[in-house]
């Protein structure tokens, strides 16, 4: 049964929805060069939201942060049932490149993406949500601001970003009050503490240059944690690192011109120095890589709003609960050059005890251990054709327990990650003939976590299938044609004693191809779709030519 039937099938048992439907954004103009993407608003309650300024107007021409100051809104002082970030951001026409941009909160990231990069004669302008409900703890009390979008202004790269940020308030609904005051021994549907892994008090990444260069922050933390999770964000960047997903073995590296280190990044998550969790690297494409004009006016997925990865730490919450500091880091197997890395780690406590213990009972991560391949040949010319692929197949559990106000609580988290790289090659060292590269990689993620005990016995499922494909050709000429298919999959449900009680399905893909540098060609499309068992539903199909959008189809796949 496909993912889209399976929670189709689920949705009549299920309670009707709690949050409105995503409100339609505004068709952009078919015609219009401007940047645009599929991408839906985050779904909002039905109700009136305050609002918190943190910035307006922002000009970034320059690689100084910029301050400003956070503060609850005094109108709605909580509990609020959706927080939303909203973003807007813009750069003038002119040349510039695609830049990267972070919004912090009392040093805790809520906002990590990268720009549009402009044309000579085209600014160009977005918006960006991110859902910060989960953050709701950080929230509560005034702090320190900083909003990092180093750019570079002079004689040769002349365009100028803006930028504006709020945050969305929508109060609890007397149901929602209710639910909350009835479940006050239960862990928080919230975290009750946000923690930063940053560069320091107010933010910043972390540059990581190697494999044993670490995110890291030392913790001591309240003795009544029950619930756990970390999330994640590395950003690839540099020579070695940015391509990651087109590079070769070092040795391989100058025959078959391209970058060294392999075509294999992953994230290790550790505990007091013990593996406790993968994050795997989603494949990022920002508006000036490979041929910029790929990208105008559709962006690649994720490209201008990263989605951080979650890991649940939930089986070391008996361990984390013990009153010692406890030292969290993430590093990047097979890194060189550079991953630039931020996370945060979100606290559930338990309400009705001021002490749990617990133990973990089983936990075998380990290390990765890619299985590298290669079938290559040199002709009597010099021309490198043949093969390079590298695999990386991983199942692990974690598990754990703690004992709590209301019982033995058993978490189980199992998980499977696959993922493949294939690279087809023609390299030459003759200019007369033509180089080739083709680049098929997937990773397929299939988690499982159990809760057992409590009040809330669970099983939450997660499958995700992320498809990567770069076919590129360069002839003698000096041009080089690329076609790129890209996309995103995930699938969520949550069950109770067998019944599906929720389940939620997401679909992101885009379909790029040009020609360099005469952008003869040149098309795009994008195709999103989301799904949950409350009956919400929302699709949006894009295309584009010649660098302007011309088409728009809405609700498809929904059925209206």
């Amino acid at each position: 049964m496909s993912l889209r039937f399976r929670v189709a099938a689920s949705a009549s048992i299920l309670a009707s929805a709690a949050l409105a439907q995503p409100v339609p954004q505004k068709p952009p103009a078919i015609g219009s060069a401007n940047t645009v993407t599929a991408d839906p608003p985050v779904p909002r309650p039905p109700t009136t939201p305050c609002r918190v300024q943190l910035f307006t107007d922002v000009r970034f021409a320059d690689f100084s942060s910029k301050s400003f100051s956070y503060a609850p809104p005094a109108a709605c002082p909580g509990p609020w049932e959706k927080v939303v970030l909203e973003a807007d951001f813009s750069v003038e026409a002119g040349r510039q490149f695609d830049r990267t941009a972070n919004l912090w909160i009392g040093g805790v990231n809520v906002y990590f993406g990268t720009t549009a990069e402009p044309s000579r004669t085209v600014g160009r302008s977005w918006h960006v949500e991110r859902d910060l409900t989960d953050y709701t703890a950080l929230l509560l009390s005034p702090s320190a601001g900083r909003t990092d979008l180093g750019n570079l202004v002079n004689g040769t790269f002349t365009s100028s970003l803006w930028g504006s940020a709020d945050i969305a308030f929508y109060p609890a609904r007397e149901d929602d009050r209710d639910s909350r005051r009835h479940s006050r021994d239960e862990p928080s549907s919230t975290a009750d503490l946000v923690l930063p892994l940053s560069a320091g008090p107010t933010g910043g990444t972390v540059a990581l240059f190697d494999p044993k260069a670490a995110l890291a922050a030392t913790f001591t933390l309240p003795t009544n944690v029950e619930k756990a999770w970390l999330d994640v964000v590395l950003q690839h960047q540099g020579a070695n690192d940015e391509f990651w997903y087109a590079c070769v073995p070092g040795d391989l590296a100058g025959q078959l011109q391209s970058c060294a280190g392999t075509g294999f990044r992953e994230g290790e998550v550790s505990i007091d120095g013990q593996p406790a969790g993968v994050v795997p690297i989603y494949p990022w494409i920002f508006t000036g890589g490979i041929d910029p004009l790929l990208w105008r006016p559709i962006p690649s997925v994720q490209t201008l709003n990263f989605i951080p990865y979650r890991v649940d730490l939930t089986p070391f919450a008996g361990v984390l609960s013990n009153g010692q500091p406890h030292r969290i880091a993430v590093t990047v197997f097979n890194n060189s050059q550079f991953f630039s890395t931020t996370a945060t780690l979100l606290v559930f406590l338990d309400h009705g005890s001021r002490r749990v213990t617990g133990e973990v009972t089983a936990n075998t991560i380990g290390a990765p251990a890619p299985v590298l391949q290669t079938h290559l040949s040199t002709d009597s010319q010099g021309t490198v054709t043949g093969t390079v692929a590298i695999t990386s197949s991983r199942q692990f559990v974690v598990a754990g327990f703690v004992r709590t106000s209301h019982g033995k609580v058993r978490t189980q988290v199992v998980q499977k990650i696959d993922f493949s790289n294939s690279q087809q090659f023609v390299s030459p060292t003759s200019a007369q003939v033509t180089f080739v590269q083709n680049i098929t990689q997937r990773t397929d993620i299939s988690s499982t976590t159990t809760v057992r005990g409590g009040e809330r016995p669970r099983e939450v499922s997660t499958r995700m299938s992320w498809p990567l494909e770069v076919d590129l050709t360069a002839p003698p000429d000096g041009t080089f044609q690329t076609t790129i298919h890209q996309g995103y999959e995930r699938s969520d449900t949550v069950s109770h004693e067998g019944e599906i009680e929720s389940g939620s399905i997401v679909s992101n893909s885009v379909t790029p191809t040009d020609n360099f540098p005469s952008g003869q060609g040149q098309a795009n499309s994008q195709h999103y779709f989301s799904a949950d068992s409350t009956g919400a539903c929302y699709s949006r199909s894009l295309t584009a030519a010649g660098g302007v959008l011309t088409g728009i189809v809405d609700g498809a796949d929904c059925g209206r």
